[in-house]
C-alpha cells in the first residue's frame, strides 16, 4: 500500500518535525491517516497512554518507505 500524492505530502511535512510530543492537529492527521490506510472506522485513542499513537505512527512510516 502507498500514500495518495496528498496524503504523502502531508506525511513528509509530519516526519520534517523534530519534537518529541505532537499537536492537537498532527494528532488528528496521524488517526485520520490510520484509519484510511488500515481500512478501519475513524477512531481516536486516548492520548494519556500515547503507546498505541506511537504504533499508528510506526504504521504509517512503514506506509511512507513503501512509497519512497
Amino acid at each position: 500500500m502507498k500514500f495518495n500524492k496528498d496524503d504523502r505530502n502531508k506525511w513528509k511535512k509530519f516526519r520534517m518535525g523534530k519534537k518529541s510530543v505532537i499537536s492537537r492537529q498532527e494528532y488528528e492527521l496521524v488517526c485520520q491517516l490510520h484509519s484510511k490506510y488500515y481500512e478501519h472506522k475513524l477512531y481516536y485513542p486516548c492520548t494519556c497512554k500515547p503507546k498505541e499513537i506511537n504504533k499508528w505512527i510506526q504504521d504509517l512510516n512503514k506506509v511512507w518507505e513503501n512509497g519512497n
